[in-house]
């Protein structure tokens, strides 16, 4: 049996446990809170400098693009000198090549999406590369046909050329693209679709023979002013 002695040093030993236990438990929460505020610290720190980092990344970007446009209005604000042969000659050679791409890009669309042809070859700015090219170039691209012969929105002298390309089509024979002023500011260029093109039954269904031309309206101060002057040929 234990004497007093003996209870009294159980009790004190029981005591001193519980009190390090206690001690102990306190630690280790705080020893939790301490990481979980460190580990909350860092998250923040590096959430805030990640946003610095985007902020700065979006600015210079920015700064970068604002100062492409401010070169490129720069570039287009210098007084160029250009001769009526140069804007013919460019003319010529953007014709040929919008013409091309156009037409494949027609050609294309229609095969892709054979219910949207009647609205599509109405209007050719409907179809992105399309409208990316007029946008670039600083043209107006459209598909005429016979019709368009009495079409009172074109110059007397398309129509004529109109007619010629019809006659051509008709007796089939050989013709070549064509650049005319219209007047002080206008540059047309046309040339016909190929004949074997799906384009031309597809764009005008009502005519008896297969017979397009492409027309590109050109703007004599828009084109000089996306012309590098120096790249010119004499």
């Amino acid at each position: 049996m234990l004497n007093d002695s003996t209870n009294e040093i159980f009790l004190y030993s029981e005591s001193v446990l519980r009190t390090k236990i206690t001690t102990f438990a306190r630690y280790i929460a705080i020893k939790n809170v301490i990481m979980n505020h460190t580990q909350y610290k860092f998250i923040q720190s590096f959430a805030c400098i990640a946003t610095v980092i985007i902020v700065l990344s979006g600015c210079q970007a920015k700064r970068l693009e604002n100062t492409k446009e401010l070169s490129r209005e720069i570039k287009a604000s210098q007084i160029k000198r250009v001769t009526n042969t140069q804007l013919v000659y460019t003319i010529d050679e953007w014709g040929k090549k919008i013409s091309k791409i156009t037409e494949k890009t027609l050609e294309k669309e229609l095969a892709t999406n054979p219910e949207k042809g009647t609205a599509v070859c109405k209007d050719l700015s409907q179809i992105p590369l399309i409208n990316a090219m007029e946008k670039e170039y600083g043209v107006h691209i459209q598909l005429l046909g016979e019709a368009d012969i009495s079409n009172t929105d074109l110059n007397p002298k398309e129509k004529e050329l109109l007619e010629a390309y019809l006659y051509s089509a008709k007796s089939k024979t050989a013709v070549t693209d064509n650049v005319q002023q219209l007047n002080d500011t206008l540059i047309v260029y046309n040339v016909p679709a190929t004949a074997e093109s799906p384009i031309c039954k597809a764009c005008m269904p009502d005519q008896e023979i297969s017979f397009a031309v492409w027309r590109l309206l050109f703007n004599k101060k828009d084109m000089i002013r996306k012309l590098d002057a120096k790249a010119l040929k004499e």
